[in-house]
């Protein structure tokens, strides 16, 4: 039996890309500075150094497991609707043992409080280990699946009688209603902030073109099978940075391979970001006011609430795939399009991991 009193908290985090394990990261890293003697388990399919990258120095417990699917893709926009029903029907299928599993290592570590980002799974196991679910998105995969019609129709009302068990949702900006919680409270944006002064930074990758020529190429933890470096040929007095670990070698781009570097930490060197829509992207640069280019995404019902977010929010410009993969990039010498909403009118907050790290150092104490 579990021997430490320690507060003890179990993270379940969405098997779906990066973005998810980031965003969650970011708000125990906090949660972590607030509450240092908390004890987390983070329960995920993402890598246990993607996690180290944002909770340095913290410990905790890592639990590799698939609780869900999220979307099936071969690379960040590429997805594979067969195979995600698939999977999903397989995790419906098993989920009395993955429940009973996962109840029993909750009680074994004296677990207290469940987050879940977002797992439908998770409000379900909490409710079965007699312990409250809390949960944090813009989104809900009902809200993703709902949009893919008849095939996806049981399957999206199994996820809302699980999400109907949550006790409490927090609702991040650029969201969706997810009516299928029944308790919400909206907080503001979360993601990482940045570690490095800019001059260490410029030292350490021997930049030396200025920040209005500077462009970080950020596409995920999935990345995209075809990025078209070649184009870069058309700016050889600008600087690229990526986290491409296949790019070529060539004179005007830096592929940034250490660990210890994240997208947030270069974000301020850069005179934008071209990305594909992903909250987690959009919320670090939005909170970093650095200026977004975005790919278009069709058929993912979340692409355009985030498009909305920055359309109000961000100096910005969206582009369609055929434009990125096959066109000049003279979007870059463009000025960017002007958010809707002036910064002196804007509601966003930027308190998103503070608020949430709050209320679970209330709980667990």
């Amino acid at each position: 039996m579990k021997t430490s009193s320690r507060p003890t908290l179990y993270v379940a985090i969405t098997n779906h890309g990066y973005g998810h394990a980031t965003r969650m990261a970011s708000v125990l890293a906090e949660l972590a500075q607030r509450c240092p003697e908390v004890l987390l388990t983070i329960v995920t399919a993402a890598p246990r150094s993607l996690l180290e990258s944002y909770l340095p120095g913290v410990e905790f417990i890592y639990r590799p497991r698939t609780l869900d699917v999220g979307v099936i893709q071969s690379d960040g926009i590429t997805m594979d609707k067969a195979a995600t029903r698939s999977q999903l029907l397989e995790i419906q299928h098993r989920q009395s043992q993955i429940i009973a599993a996962e109840v029993s290592f909750m009680r074994l570590n004296s677990v207290q409080l469940v987050l879940g980002d977002i797992p439908p799974l998770a409000a379900k196991m909490a409710r079965a280990a007699g312990i409250p679910c809390w949960m944090a998105s813009n989104f809900g995969w009902d809200f993703i699946y709902q949009s893919w019609g008849d095939p996806f129709a049981a399957i999206v009302t199994w996820i809302q009688d699980c999400f109907s068990q949550c006790d409490q949702l927090f609702r991040l900006p650029f969201h969706e209603e997810m009516t299928a919680f029944p308790y919400q409270t909206d907080v503001g944006l979360t993601g990482g902030s940045p570690r490095y002064a800019l001059q260490e930074l410029r030292n350490r990758f021997a930049l030396h073109v200025p920040q209005e020529r500077t462009v970080l190429l950020t596409f995920g933890g999935l990345g995209l099978q075809a990025i078209p470096y070649p184009t870069l040929a058309h700016f050889p007095d600008w600087q690229f940075l990526t986290f491409d670990r296949h790019a070529p070698k060539l004179p005007n781009l830096i592929s940034i391979q250490d660990p210890a570097y994240r997208p947030v930490d270069l974000m301020p060197l850069c005179h934008c970001i071209i990305s594909k829509p992903g909250y987690g992207t959009f919320s670090e640069a939005c909170r970093l006011g650095v200026p977004i280019i975005t790919l278009t995404r069709d058929d993912f019902a979340e692409s355009p609430l985030l498009f909305q977010g920055i359309q109000n929010h961000s100096l910005h410009r969206i582009i369609t795939p055929d434009t990125f993969f096959h066109g000049s990039w003279d979007f870059l010498n463009q000025p960017f399009e002007k958010p809707k909403v002036s910064p002196s009118q804007s509601t966003l907050r930027h308190d998103g991991n503070q608020t949430i790290a709050a209320a679970i150092v209330d709980f667990l104490s």
